[in-house]
């Protein structure tokens, strides 16, 4: 691979989608860096190193939580600022090496991380659905959440340099170019407007910069041919690793295997500078409840440290329990959801309607929308509370009494109900994964309809509903409910010609059926 020089137009389009961010550092103002940009950016890519003023961060201690004490340093977050001018460059590399990567498929293919299409909320569908098959099948799943101390900042750039030429086929003035961009960094830390002296940093990928993300993910790409090969399934958003595998409770040796894949595990990441946590690793047993008795006992050895089996375990944000009920999750939820309206509240009568429903959006609506295409398929019951949530925002937002009807109030606002919400991203998710614009491995899940006999249907984009035994598990799982749910949609829907106007089309469905 090599870096092609962008043409002032490509480059124009990254400059004038770029927030104008404000760093100690920059010699000039967002807005003049931003008309200048186009003629600067060619002439540093062409040279094939990166200005050494790119290369140096402002790091600003900030307090993680309001309530800490502030004398303590561990209860900082450090958050890295760096130039604007860097952070278009970046960008511009940023695109040309994705070409490449995807180009060549050399991503792993359980990456998630920082790649287009791919998120938590593809990861978790993915996981989930795997689990879940699991669980309609009457087996028990060891799901293993490995932990990793400040992985990002231990990143050994020889190892990674000799990774990007040999094993994703960087070199010339593409290589050249990142082993500038990785040399020579120093930061200083800024608080109550004093800066500290600067220092080197030797090691990890840039914090807060748009490529370290990216070149991390490309450094750990090696575990997923470790995990493969002791035949343990696996997914990876970036540090975050987690391993799964269908288990009887009577076959040591498959609990033996999972060992050995993680002492694997456990050594590569020495190898690399990474520290593994083997007492922060969690380990969460899923199965039926009448046979998890028997599962009491396992526990997994790991660096003389024993992983006990958890009741709950944070997954990408998630809570998961035993028997992925989400019930745990939704609680969570319902409790942050409900602290956040309260404090609009608070503030609702000094506030316009529109800003007070971007203010519900941002703290109320996201939470509620997060990963939800995982509760689609679960009980009205279950999710009963976080529609008391939705509902509640929707009386504080339109001022209307507490034993309004609230159908109406949610009709006027254009708010789909929680379950609806859930059933519209599976479909969405859907759409995409016909249209090539979602993960392989989301793919692999839908297989389209074949009609035994020479029929219409054939031809109408139905997709194959596969087989399942219990409502509670199998119909829950993505590979289930997306086909059921897509089979079900108008034609002229499901043969919507964009994202967006799919997305209008089925909106407009959705509030028919669930309000007229």
């Amino acid at each position: 691979m090599n870096f092609d020089i962008i043409c002032l137009d490509s480059l124009s389009k990254i400059v004038l989608a770029s927030k104008p961010t404000i760093c100690l550092l920059d010699p000039l103002p967002g807005k003049l860096s931003k008309d200048l940009w186009p003629v600067l950016g060619p002439a540093v890519l062409n040279i094939g190193t990166v200005p050494s003023s790119f290369k140096t961060a402002v790091v600003k201690p900030l307090l993680k939580k309001p309530h800490l004490d502030p004398g303590s340093l561990g209860n900082y977050r450090p958050v890295s600022n760096l130039p604007f001018f860097s952070k278009i460059l970046e960008k511009v590399v940023y695109q040309q090496l994705s070409a490449h990567l995807a180009d060549n498929n050399l991503f792993e293919p359980y990456q998630s991380a920082f790649r287009a299409f791919h998120s938590t909320e593809t990861a978790l569908a993915k996981v989930v659905n795997d689990l879940l098959l699991s669980l309609d099948s009457d087996s028990t799943s060891l799901l293993i959440l490995l932990d990793l101390s400040a992985a990002f900042d231990t990143v050994d750039h020889r190892i990674l340099m000799d990774r990007l030429e040999n094993r994703f086929g960087i070199s010339g003035l593409a290589l050249s170019w990142l082993k500038s961009y990785l040399s020579d960094r120093t930061q200083c830390v800024s608080c109550n407007n004093t800066i500290s002296a600067f220092s080197d940093v030797k090691y990890g990928v840039p914090q807060g910069s748009v490529l370290g993300p990216l070149l991390f993910s490309l450094y750990i790409s090696p575990l997923g041919q470790i995990i493969r090969s002791h035949g343990i399934n696996f997914h990876c958003y970036a540090d975050d690793t987690q391993l799964y595998v269908s288990i009887k409770a009577d076959n040591a040796s498959q609990i033996r295997e999972l060992e050995i894949c993680l002492s694997s595990v456990k050594s590569w990441m020495s190898q690399n500078f990474l520290l593994l946590n083997s007492d922060k690793t969690e380990m969460l047993v899923i199965g039926p409840a009448r046979y998890r008795h028997q599962f009491d006992h396992v526990t997994i050895s790991l660096d003389n440290c024993v992983i006990s089996q958890s009741t709950t375990a944070k997954n990408l944000g998630v809570t998961l329990d035993r028997t992925l009920s989400f019930d745990q999750h939704i609680k969570d939820i319902t409790k942050t959801a409900f602290f956040h309206l309260r404090n609009i509240a608070r503030i609702r009568s000094f506030l316009s309607m529109a800003d007070a429903e971007i203010l519900v959006h941002a703290f109320v609506s996201s939470r509620l929308d997060y990963c939800n295409v995982l509760l689609s398929g679960l009980q009205r019951a279950s999710t009963k509370s976080l529609q008391m949530v939705q509902n509640a925002a929707a009386r504080m937002l339109t001022r209307s009494r507490r034993f309004d009807h609230i159908t109406p109030v949610l009709a006027s606002l254009h708010w789909l109900p929680i379950h609806v919400r859930s059933d519209f991203k599976v479909l969405l998710m859907t759409y995409k994964i016909l249209n090539g614009l979602a993960p392989s491995y989301l793919s692999d899940l839908l297989n389209p309809y074949i009609p035994s006999h020479a029929l219409c249907s054939q031809s109408a984009g139905l997709l194959s509903v596969p087989r399942v035994k219990k409502k509670s598990a199998g119909c829950r799982a993505f590979s289930y409910q997306a086909p059921f749910l897509w089979n079900n949609l108008p034609s002229d829907i499901r043969q919507a010609d964009s994202v967006e106007a799919f997305k209008s089309k089925l909106k407009t469905h959705l509030f028919a059926l669930t309000f007229n």
